[in-house]
């Protein structure tokens, strides 16, 4: 039986953190904008999103809308619960409402910081899907994890338990960040990141079926820079890239995005 072939659009996604309010936030998507079309950057080619803080995530959706920018929306976290009594909390039917298209769940920091569980990522998952938002599962290994279990498990574990409350149409983005290399400014090599996207691939496969394998989009997050987004994006499962540091700077980040002109031939 032949086996589908599908064209996955990379994506190259900017999470700020907790960095710039709404004014540097508008500042920033401002020039980010203005260099891409600069370089007549074809968003159809390569998509690009950025992950605001949660405060600025209006002020950036009104210019995007505003200026008619290609740039996608996302928010860094959402709550497993749609209303109530969860004071804090981020709805992703709020997020919707600010037509937000993609959600963090299951960021490393967010797992270590905040102790959420493989179930509660599930969960977030779960409430980001029901809201019509894609969320982008983040699963990866600390130091410890690659030494006692090697670099795979870890991450396979993460998004079996992640994926299992939703449907199996349910459209996902998943972004591999090794915990060791995130702000280390020691990234994985190409071949790392490509050797555990491909097991993450195998993995959707067995659990979901050829289609959701084929046509879901992998990245790769962890001290991503220009200097070394190209190796990445000459992997053929790695599908983007889940920018941290270097999307705070706007003529940085538009580098990372032009990865095709990094190398000749590209």
């Amino acid at each position: 039986m032949s086996q589908e072939i599908v064209t996955r659009t990379p994506i190259i996604a900017g999470n700020w953190k907790m960095n710039l309010d709404h004014l540097q936030a508008i500042a920033l998507v401002q020039k980010l904008s203005w260099g891409l079309k600069d370089v007549r950057h074809d968003y159809s080619e390569v998509e690009v999103a950025v992950f605001p803080p949660f405060t600025d995530l209006r002020s950036v959706q009104t210019l995007l809308a505003a200026d008619k920018l290609s740039i996608e929306l996302g928010a860094q976290d959402v709550s497993p619960h749609d209303s109530g009594a969860y004071t804090g909390d981020v709805s992703a039917q709020m997020l919707a409402k600010l037509e937000t298209k993609y959600v963090l769940v299951g960021h490393s920091e967010r797992r270590h910081g905040h102790g959420e569980s493989d179930e509660t990522v599930g969960l977030k998952a779960l409430a980001a899907h029901r809201a019509g938002l894609i969320p982008m599962i983040c699963v990866g290994e600390t130091a410890e994890d690659l030494e006692e279990h090697g670099a795979a498990a870890i991450p396979l574990a993460q998004l079996s338990a992640a994926i299992a409350p939703l449907p199996a149409d349910a459209e996902i983005v998943v972004a591999y960040e090794p915990v060791w290399a995130i702000g280390s400014g020691q990234a994985a090599t190409p071949e790392q990141a490509e050797d555990v996207a491909k097991t993450l691939r195998a993995s959707l496969r067995e659990l979901r079926g050829d289609a959701a394998a084929n046509s879901t989009r992998i990245l790769y997050g962890g001290s991503v820079a220009s200097q070394n987004i190209a190796g990445y994006m000459h992997q053929p499962n790695v599908d983007g890239a889940l920018v941290g540091g270097a999307s705070l700077k706007s003529d940085e980040f538009t580098r990372i995005i032009q990865f095709k002109k990094h190398v000749t031939g590209a």
